[in-house]
């Protein structure tokens, strides 16, 4: 007998919606918030110069990660509506052969980082010391690249196999060992920003351990099957992630983009300053985030189904739900810019007042960052990969690298680099809203 996804067949409720994305809102917040413990314990056991590595190797890493995430959500996308199409085998196969694809894709990846990481580096013109942070936490970081892949596949998987709670139980033990282990290895061993690579990397394997035992029992709705090549789907699946890829990839351009402009016009403290602010703003973020990849697989199923009348009560919550936490989130984090940025740093250092101004700024963009995060997402799941790959490069790179190299020339500076993400995030939101009244007869969520 087949193993049931139950959650799939509830009424279509906010209550029940709510609970179905809960386990993933918090897995991603909570991952979010360990990522910003990492930051907290080297700027205050190591220093600003080596929280500003972190940001400096940012688009390396995401570089590294690219790949696998355009993967993992777009191959949830091809599983899950199969799943609902009910050719459970097909799924199951090309779940495998997504897994195997992903695992060979960090090898490579692996061998391209210790490659070209010290030609890239030097690239940047940096201090000695901030190079020989940077390089130092690359190293350990390369390492774990295979596990830290897998987790991430694992972890969407668990949440359409309906198990987000065991991803939500896996996430928080892989973030509370991550946070034991920053301790341990960088104030008891004194390995300094190395012990920070080498306990995130131990932290996400949690997960990537616990995947790779659940999804080899038979008994899960989703296991490992001899797979079957077909490279019809792989390609499909490459081009429903084709966002996931753009983000990621121009997530690391455009985090380059903006140290170099920090750096242009105050220097390493200017770097230090907007790495506390994606801090917050990621943290924040996490929120849609989360609930956006908690509905995915919501939506796949549904669309698989054709079951045009749970879609329309998915999405139409969906909206409503993000506009208000927006405007809740915007709030929170304009009022709390002043003791979020002290977490990271004394208010007598020259980081500290930049970072508290820049904050208030940037938290503007909080306004349109969930609605554009889940638009992108939707349009994935509805394994519409160009629409989605679309708003989000023209999200995270077209609008933001225009608005870095414009905004600081109009006006005068350090307040257009402050302003970009909220404009660009405006921009965004605008094209998001055209394409989501574009398409709502097509996928049967808008009207009749």
């Amino acid at each position: 007998m087949e193993p049931k996804l139950d959650s799939y067949h509830q009424p279509v409720t906010g209550r029940n919606i709510l609970r179905f994305a809960f386990p993933t809102i918090v897995m991603t917040v909570f991952n979010t918030f360990y990522t910003m413990v990492d930051g907290l314990f080297v700027s205050n056991l190591i220093g600003t110069k080596a929280l500003s590595a972190i940001n400096l190797t940012a688009p390396a890493i995401g570089l590294l990660t690219a790949v696998s995430g355009m993967l993992a959500t777009g191959g949830s996308a091809v599983v899950m509506r199969k799943m609902g199409e009910q050719r459970e085998q097909e799924a199951r196969q090309d779940f495998t052969l997504l897994i195997l694809t992903n695992a060979a894709a960090g090898a490579l990846m692996m061998l391209l980082g210790y490659g070209l990481m010290d030609r890239l580096l030097r690239a940047m013109n940096l201090s000695g010391e901030v190079f020989a942070y940077c390089r130092s936490y690359l190293s350990g970081y390369l390492v774990f690249t295979i596990p830290i892949l897998l987790m991430y596949n694992f972890s969407l998987y668990l949440i359409a196999a309906d198990k987000s709670k065991l991803s939500l139980l896996c996430t928080v033990a892989g973030g509370v060992s991550n946070i034991v282990l920053d301790y341990v290895l960088i104030a008891l061993f004194d390995l300094g920003i190395l012990g920070a690579a080498i306990a995130t990397g131990l932290g996400y394997s949690v997960t990537a351990a616990v995947g790779f035992l659940v999804f080899c029992q038979r008994e899960s709705p989703l296991h490992f099957q001899k797979p079957v090549f077909r490279p019809k789907m792989l390609l499909q699946a490459s081009a429903n992630g084709l966002s996931e890829l753009a983000t990621a990839l121009v997530s690391g351009i455009t985090t380059l983009l903006f140290n170099l402009a920090m750096l242009k016009y105050i220097g390493e403290d200017g770097v230090a300053a907007i790495t506390i602010i994606m801090y917050v703003l990621m943290f924040v973020s996490a929120l849609f985030i989360g609930y956006s990849y908690g509905v995915a697989p919501m939506i796949s199923y549904y669309h698989g189904e054709r079951n045009h009348e749970k879609l329309k009560k998915l999405i139409g919550f969906s909206l409503r739900f993000i506009v208000g936490s927006s405007i809740l989130c915007m709030v929170i984090s304009f009022w709390a810019s002043a003791p979020l940025v002290r977490i990271f740093t004394h208010p007598d250092s020259p980081v500290y007042p930049l970072a508290v101004t820049g904050n208030r700024f940037c938290s503007f963009a909080l306004l349109f960052v969930g609605l554009n995060v889940f638009a992108s997402g939707m349009f994935t799941a509805l394994s519409n990969g160009i629409v989605s790959a679309v708003l989000a490069f023209s999200r995270s790179f077209l609008f933001t690298a225009a608005c870095i190299q414009l905004l600081p020339l109009l006006l005068g500076g350090i307040l257009g680099v402050w302003l970009a993400t909220p404009a660009a995030e405006f921009l965004g939101a605008v094209m998001s809203v055209m394409m989501l009244l574009k398409h709502r007869k097509r996928y049967g969520y808008g009207g009749n």
